[in-house]
């Protein structure tokens, strides 16, 4: 009975223990979201071509103004909208961004493959036990890639990391087609102006047929300030306007995914791509919505 009842103590421990955790990380995911002035600045570090003619990319540097909002949350899931906002007045110019989901524990991954291809994976339970996925989507909705990580705290740090596989980022679409799966090394640290992510990357030539070609390496840092939100009240009022519509989106784009074990899309639809469509006002009701994601899906 005494055993017993250590027993019993010890798991009601390890069972508070990892509740305190998960609030705390909680809390650091919120932690990113608010006004943020934003600099990406990307670097090539290493080159592995066998060609005598290779040119790597050029060094990129570029700022942003983005709204940050926690657009929903429940006890083990929370999304996170990026908004850029372009200008400080009426006029300025808004555009949807980046999204990313954090979700608890999950078990349930779509992994990049190539050629805008994703497979669904399943992993064994407790796997993830304690961890957080982050799942990355495009301007549109559309995936781009996830993995799972602890966050960690130590030496006054606050972190999470991942390496995941994912396309070819936007900034090297048009310009880089020697390569086509981006190995991201992703590591998000809390600061204590804000926030940032820092990635070491690997970029990768992928074919059906032969094994992966590593082409060269990267470093990327995007450093996120925390600013005043009166600073992004356009942003705001914008997506206040605008964030139904784009909940049908991610609910269509859900289905898809519950619907499906491979996700092949297709580049464009009639020589236009996805988010020249999503982007519309033409595009809100969820039929219009469903229909447009649909001839994108393979």
């Amino acid at each position: 009975m005494k055993y017993l009842f250590i027993i019993i103590l010890l798991l009601f421990n390890l069972n508070m223990f990892s509740q305190i955790k998960k609030q705390k990380d909680i809390k650091a995911i919120k932690s990113m979201c608010g006004c943020y002035e934003v600099t990406f600045k990307f670097a090539e570090t290493f080159n592995y071509s066998n060609d005598s003619t290779y040119i790597p990319s050029k060094n990129k540097i570029a700022y942003a103004l983005e709204w940050i909002d926690l657009t929903y949350q429940d006890k083990n899931n929370l999304i996170i909208q990026h908004i850029l906002q372009m200008g400080n007045d009426s006029n300025a110019y808004i555009m949807k961004h980046w999204r990313q989901d954090w979700n608890y524990q999950n078990r349930k991954f779509l992994i990049y493959d190539h050629k805008n291809k994703w497979n669904k994976l399943v992993t064994k339970y407790n796997s993830t036990k304690g961890q957080w996925t982050q799942k990355v989507y495009q301007v549109d909705d559309s995936p781009r890639y996830e993995g799972s990580g602890t966050w960690v705290y130590i030496d006054k740090k606050t972190f999470w990391e991942n390496t995941v596989d994912a396309p070819l980022p936007r900034r090297e679409r048009t310009i880089r087609s020697d390569y086509n799966v981006l190995n991201r090394g992703n590591r998000i640290e809390i600061t204590d102006s804000g926030w940032q992510h820092k990635q070491n990357n690997h970029k990768i030539l992928r074919t059906d047929t032969a094994n992966d070609v590593l082409i060269a390496s990267e470093y990327g840092i995007n450093n996120y300030v925390k600013v005043s939100n009166e600073r992004c009240e356009y942003a705001k009022i914008w997506w206040n306007k605008n964030s139904e519509k784009w909940k049908i989106v991610r609910n269509e784009w859900e289905l898809v995914f519950e619907q499906n074990d491979t996700i092949s899309l297709k580049t464009s639809y009639n020589d236009k791509p996805l988010w020249g469509y999503l982007f519309s006002d033409e595009y809100s009701k969820k039929n219009e919505i469903k229909n447009i994601i649909n001839n994108f899906v393979k």
